[in-house]
């Protein structure tokens, strides 16, 4: 049956996200231990699915630490041999498999170069791990499907409780247990998804938006129409969308934005839809608010990019059946790409 193994790993998402917050504390515990003292900044390494995760990652940690937060760019490193002091850095690696050359390498030369390194990885075993400081397991099982699911929203999890450890995060304890819950409502819910993949059935490219914590999540919601249903959607920021790319926006372009209620970027969000609906565009919105297209349940803005992953994984999924592809395998891809 197409899309089984995207649809089973999807579905185990609440239990993945479950057993990652019941190890919380001893996420933070061994963070605070190996964090250097005192923190300088922190750098992130990553491709994909795992890069928008660390978009979210670079939010949440700035936030919490108090401190600089990078996206490192591999290249840098393995093309053209920049020599970077990153001593006081805590250096972090994001990779499902632990499997991808660069990503390897680049964190072996910041480490080498002072940085404390930490893995966030699917495989405890990989050399990614194996050659990182410390690792935060993801621990979501195998997964089969080329399109990333719950290791993406573990990742982002992850991240999540790193930044708890750091410093105060946009979300309590509370809202944190209650996320699982949260996920299982948008999955048990897929009428949403369903119909909005109708309304893009015929379309081949969409913009997706968002904007601050969101952002990353928009990032990666575009990745996943990209993969699975083959449309060129563009994943941009609110902001950034206003300075030139808002430019192709014309009458019945589709536009997926993407907000929660709580969050200081929902309103920038909301007028952006409003000047995007004036031009005529077909606007999505997948949010906290009431009245949404693709509805989220009520999280707080810190922990709704999790929540809002899943709705858009739910999208990709029913329009790549729409469109006759099988989501397990899209083509042209593989699990693991060797950059």
């Amino acid at each position: 049956m197409p899309g089984a193994r995207m649809a089973a790993e999807m579905a185990e998402q609440p239990a993945v996200l479950a057993r990652l917050i019941a190890r919380a504390d001893a996420i933070a515990a061994a963070v605070r231990e190996l964090a250097p003292q005192p923190l300088h900044g922190s750098t992130i390494v990553a491709r994909g699915s795992s890069d928008h995760a660390s978009v979210y990652g670079r939010y949440l940690l700035e936030l919490a630490s108090g401190r600089p937060v990078s996206l490192a760019a591999p290249s840098l490193h393995l093309l053209y041999d920049a020599q970077v002091d990153y001593t006081g850095q805590l250096a972090v690696a994001v990779s499902q498999s632990g499997a991808t050359p660069e990503i390897v390498a680049t964190l072996a030369r910041l480490g080498a170069a002072g940085a404390r390194t930490l893995a966030i990885t699917n495989d405890g075993a990989s050399a990614l791990a194996s050659g990182a400081d410390g690792v935060v397991a993801l621990a979501a099982g195998a997964e089969l499907a080329v399109p990333a699911t719950k290791t993406v929203t573990a990742q982002l999890l992850a991240f999540g409780l790193i930044a708890r450890a750091l410093g105060p995060v946009p979300f309590s304890d509370e809202e944190l247990h209650a996320l699982p819950a949260a996920v299982a409502a948008v999955l048990e819910d897929p009428e949403p998804a369903r119909a909005a993949a109708a309304l893009l059935a015929d379309d081949t490219r969409m913009v997706v938006t968002a904007r601050g914590l969101l952002y990353g999540a928009a990032l990666e919601s575009a990745l996943k129409l990209q993969e699975t249903a083959a449309i060129a959607a563009d994943g941009s920021s609110s902001a950034d969308l206003r300075h030139g790319p808002i430019t192709i926006v014309e009458a019945g372009f589709p536009v997926l934005a993407l907000s929660a209620g709580d969050g200081p970027a929902a309103a920038d969000v909301a007028e952006l839809t409003g000047l995007l609906r004036e031009r005529g565009a077909r606007v999505l919105t997948l949010a906290t608010a009431a009245g949404a297209d693709l509805p989220l349940p009520a999280v707080t803005e810190g922990l709704a990019p999790i929540v809002a992953v899943v709705r858009a994984q739910q999208l990709a999924f029913e329009l790549a059946l729409l469109r006759g592809r099988d989501p397990d395998a899209p083509a042209n891809l593989s699990k693991v790409t060797a950059t």
